[in-house]
């Protein structure tokens, strides 16, 4: 497909993408630029953001570790029935 370069002017909840300033590369190698696009959230593949965003405070989950929070699946179940113990509680001692 094609590939859009820009700056992320908005993003819906259903990934609906607003760009501006796009350098476009179409599926045969051409490349233009365009002054703003409007992507439908259904047909993108993926999207890439700056690395630098992985540290960013809003991308943090509020209350952090040990908010009392339940977590999904099996072993949250079994947590909240006490039959498993968390990994970080088990010790093993090798003898030499």
């Amino acid at each position: 497909g094609e590939v859009y370069r820009g700056k992320l002017i908005e993003a819906e909840d259903n990934m609906n993408c607003q760009m501006q300033n796009i350098t476009v590369t179409y599926r045969d190698g051409q490349v233009g630029q365009l002054e703003n696009v409007y992507i439908r959230g259904s047909k993108m593949r993926f999207l890439i953001l700056p690395d630098m965003l992985k540290n960013a405070p809003m991308f943090k989950r509020p209350g952090g570790k040990g908010s009392g929070t339940a977590g999904r699946g099996k072993s949250a179940i079994l947590r909240a029935q006490g039959l498993c113990i968390p990994a970080n509680i088990v010790q093993i001692n090798r003898q030499s």
